[in-house]
């Protein structure tokens, strides 16, 4: 997530983005609902004069960080999903929802790196962010936008898709392993083993006999277990945080019955834990799974460069949500 926007190659213009002022300028619709006191923003992408056609939600969660859902550079809006929504729109209305405590239209210039949101008194990452920066936050706030998007008149309530991309995916699971509206689970780009394998498994990669960098991994990981209800924000993410998306996830998986799409790239640092799960659920005869590898793409699923750098010039995300809902069409 933390170079996904850098994929969004394509971008909306309009007359008048220059005075955005609303989701509705770039055809949201925009939904504010309540959870625990705070404000929560959700975004809908409908096919164009089917804004009120009755048909199910396609609900994505995406990855880490505090980015703002529409931010805008002059004249010109970055997209808000990172992949093109004309296929998923003929049959579902898309909706995402905000980050906790981030403001929900923001001019690029005022942002920090990656496009993350900074308070403006601190120029640091917002702490009433980083309070509700947590897993099981997401997941009863969105269990809770879930049941207000499915009170609107034009939302079909007989299908649920809910994907997720990197922790996005590790919300998706866990909310679908709670709530028997969730029809359709995608995981993309997530570790089944939690966020502290994949951290470990980047830094094996480039190591060496004087760095042992996955030491150090180890080492922040055993302070974290010490200190797992830790919210101490100033370090970056919270222990808290650390710990609770570092769970593995795995037996969410296990309990799960509806339809399953896996689908990661091979040179993602979480590709041989997803390897695993493929392995493990065909071992247990686990009809319900379908396992979708990308060979050569790596985490926001673009080729790597000779110097195996991402190529943000050649995203796959449009195949990739196409994909998606070709295989939501299919009979389970």
């Amino acid at each position: 997530m933390k170079t996904l926007l850098k994929l969004m190659l394509f971008v909306w213009t309009t007359q008048g983005f220059a005075q955005i002022k609303s989701a509705e300028s770039i055809g949201l619709k925009h939904i504010k609902t309540l959870y625990q006191g705070d404000t929560v923003d959700v975004l809908i992408k409908s096919k164009k004069g089917e804004e009120f056609k009755k048909k199910p939600l396609f609900l994505f969660f995406q990855g880490s960080l505090p980015i703002p859902l529409i931010i805008y550079d002059g004249e010109n809006s970055y997209p808000v999903f990172p992949f093109q929504t004309d296929s998923l729109e003929i049959d579902y209305h898309i909706a995402i929802i905000g980050k906790p405590s981030i403001p929900l239209i923001t001019d690029s210039k005022t942002l920090g790196t990656n496009f993350m949101y900074q308070d403006p008194q601190t120029g640091k990452t917002s702490t009433e962010y980083s309070k509700r920066n947590l897993l099981d936050y997401y997941v009863d706030r969105n269990l809770q936008v879930i049941k207000t998007l499915q009170e609107l008149p034009f939302i079909d309530n007989s299908k649920l898709v809910v994907a997720g991309h990197s922790e996005g995916s590790r919300v998706a699971c866990k909310l679908a392993s709670k709530s028997k509206k969730v029809t359709h689970l995608i995981y993309a780009s997530g570790c089944p083993l939690g966020r502290i394998m994949t951290m470990i498994q980047k830094s094996r990669g480039i190591e060496t006999d004087s760095t042992q960098i996955a030491e150090n991994n180890m080492e922040y990981w055993e302070e974290i277990v010490k200190n797992k209800n830790d919210m101490d924000d100033s370090r970056g993410d919270t222990y808290k945080a650390m710990y609770d998306f570092s769970n593995p996830y795995i037996e969410y998986f296990k309990q799960l019955k509806i339809p399953i799409l896996v689908c990661y790239g091979t040179k993602d640092h979480s590709a041989p834990y997803n390897d695993y799960l493929r392995v493990e659920m065909i071992r247990q005869q686990k009809k319900n799974f379908t396992f979708k590898s990308y060979i050569g793409l790596e985490h926001n699923f673009s080729r790597l460069t000779a110097d195996g750098k991402p190529d943000y010039d050649k995203s796959n995300w449009d195949k990739i949500a196409n994909e998606w809902w070709k295989w939501t069409k299919q009979k389970k």
